[in-house]
């Protein structure tokens, strides 16, 4: 019998989500060119149903009936889906066989969110969903010969406890060495179930040492920072609205700092996450209007719209760059377009569709993409994007002067960087904005030229 978990989805592949019920994600994932690319821990998965107990033919089955009645272009990119129903007929032997199969059948449909999980990606996504991973509670990435290093240990895990430290270089994992290797690869041999061990041989000032850490779960903090910036500026960076937890995370935020006479919500690299997260957190700074609507293939709209309960009235910025999607676009497209927000910064990714994620027999899974979203204006941003009220651009020479954001310095995990030091040019003009004007709502009347507001994504790809 099919066993499915139900998603609904804003995203684009590199971050995507699942959990029990149904709900919305909303995700971009673009990846950063910069010289230090950020990954988290999972565990490893749980043992699969066995290959033999599943049948190929009714897995690769299984996803065409789901693209056929929830696909959002009813002629399926201009084709005849039925040619689909039995390409494959007797010829898929494996589970394998099945994943290929329906690889195939769905790059057909010319749509790069509607595409098929493999276990582990799926299980991943899951754990972002549930905002607890299982492992020891560090950030790794590449520095600029590939080495791997620790970006940091995450507050109160094991990697912390043991003494693991940012900018620590992760010589071997369990006896093998990590070079040439690709982060992917190094998390994978990190993973593990929860109360086992990994050996790290980590270099540090050319001194070698041994960490022989406790795997545990691992929880996943959205909200990456908040506090007061000049006393009187609240700061929050969201990183992510994928966990479960986001939105909790914010309430909190937002409660911490309520004596601010401005805020400035950081959205720049939040590649989205849950539909309902982006609704309920542009709620707590509405008290009235539309926030979204979805769009099906019938074309029948369902609006979302602020129930009333406003955590914070006074005058916000938000900041976005190219790195925002999704669930990004809906909070500040849906703040910006009820004039309550400044945008300040880039303008976003332009990712406007929505999936539905379904758990497949044998734990893999398939997005599929099954509506579009429209801002409170109305606006269809799919590869359009949201631009700022405030524009400020970054040049490459204001990159390597670490004028980026402060959290991605170009030096790599050696440098430390707070928001504090104002250094960041975007986060400095949202500053700048909040202090000289009094935060007066929105910069330019957002809701009466809301065409000029969307125009073209020049690069739409990630």
């Amino acid at each position: 019998m099919e066993t499915r978990w139900k998603q609904l989805l804003f995203t684009i592949p590199a971050m995507v989500a699942i959990s029990v019920g149904v709900s919305t994600l909303l995700s971009a994932g673009a990846k950063s060119d910069r010289d230090i690319v950020a990954y988290q821990f999972g565990a490893n998965r749980p043992q699969d149903k066995a290959e033999k107990d599943v049948d190929p033919d009714e897995l690769y089955k299984t996803v065409w009936k789901l693209v056929k009645t929830e696909f959002y272009q009813e002629n399926y990119n201009g084709q005849d889906w039925s040619i689909w129903q039995n390409r494959y007929a007797g010829k898929l032997k494996t589970t394998d066989d099945a994943h290929k199969a329906i690889e195939t059948m769905l790059a057909s449909l010319g749509d790069r969110y509607t595409r098929f999980l493999d276990r582990d990606a799926f299980e991943d996504e899951k754990s972002q969903i549930s905002a607890k991973l299982c492992g020891i509670g560090i950030q790794i990435g590449t520095d600029k010969t590939n080495k791997i290093i620790v970006v940091a240990p995450l507050d109160g895990t094991p990697a912390q406890r043991a003494g693991i430290a940012s900018s620590d270089e992760i010589e071997s994992i369990d006896n093998k060495p990590t070079k040439g290797q690709s982060i992917e690869e190094a998390a994978k041999m990190i993973r593990g179930e929860i109360n086992t061990r990994v050996l790290l041989t980590i270099v540090r000032h050319k001194h070698r040492m041994k960490f022989n850490v406790m795997r545990a779960e691992i929880p996943i903090r959205a909200v990456q920072t908040s506090k007061m910036l000049d006393g009187d500026i609240g700061y929050i960076r969201l990183s992510s609205f994928i966990s479960q937890e986001a939105n909790k995370e914010m309430r909190e935020a937002i409660t911490k700092l309520s004596s601010a006479k401005g805020m400035i919500l950081d959205l720049r690299e939040n590649p989205g996450g849950l539909l309902t997260n982006a609704i309920e957190i542009a709620d707590m700074f509405l008290d009235h209007g539309n926030i979204v609507s979805t769009v099906d293939r019938d074309g029948y709209k369902t609006p979302s719209t602020a129930d009333g309960n406003q955590l914070y009235s006074k005058p916000l910025c938000i900041l976005i760059n190219r790195g925002s999607a999704s669930a990004s676009e809906i909070t500040s497209g849906a703040l910006k377009d009820n004039g309550r927000a400044t945008l300040v910064g880039q303008r976003t990714f332009g990712k406007g569709l929505v999936q539905g994620i379904n758990r497949l027999e044998d734990r893999s899974g398939v997005n599929i993409t099954i509506a579009k979203y429209l801002t409170p204006a109305d606006i269809d941003i799919n590869k359009k994007g949201i631009s700022p009220d405030r524009a400020v651009e970054l040049t490459e020479d204001d990159l390597k002067q670490g004028k980026g954001p402060w959290w991605a310095d170009p030096e790599g995990p050696v440098a430390k960087r707070q928001p504090e030091d104002l250094k960041d040019k975007q986060l400095k003009a949202a500053f700048d904005y909040l202090k000289t004007n009094g935060g007066k709502a929105a910069a330019t009347d957002s809701t009466s030229n809301s065409n000029s507001t969307y125009s073209s994504l020049a690069n739409g790809s990630h």
